[in-house]
């Protein structure tokens, strides 16, 4: 059986809520990634944050990233996965909630994230072929 631990990116980091998105964009430039989950003080999963939410969200709405936090931008119920989850539990969450990156969780803390990169590298073409078009095609 695989896991969602088998296909995962490891070294995952949060970004605390209180942090800016001016340091939230220089940590995905300094991680090469385009989202970082949003922790709380007791480093608990609150968000995701995309480097699309800090542009669309933030700078195109006249925001200054120095002022606006991680926080600030956390919107809904995140979602995530457990470690041991199963690969078809992966994609039933990300297909049901239309999300393209996943955190993945283990004794209630942060151990990697599933990106769309990730599933190109583990799922078959036809699994992969049924994820994009549930995540892509509905409007």
């Amino acid at each position: 059986m695989t896991t969602a631990g088998d296909i995962m990116h490891r070294g995952a980091q949060w970004i605390p809520a209180h942090e800016t998105l001016d340091r939230a964009a220089q940590l995905m430039r300094q991680l090469d990634v385009g989202a970082l989950p949003i922790s709380d003080e007791n480093e608990r999963l609150c968000g995701i944050l995309t480097d699309r939410d800090i542009v669309v969200g933030c700078v195109a709405m006249g925001h200054d990233p120095a002022k606006v936090t991680a926080g600030d931008m956390a919107q809904g119920t995140p979602r995530w996965i457990a470690s041991d989850a199963d690969v078809d539990e992966v994609l039933n969450e990300m297909q049901g909630h239309q999300i393209r990156r996943l955190p993945v969780i283990e004794n209630k803390r942060l151990v990697g994230m599933i990106s769309e990169a990730d599933l190109a590298k583990h799922l078959s073409d036809e699994q992969l072929a049924g994820w994009v078009e549930s995540v892509y095609a509905r409007s």
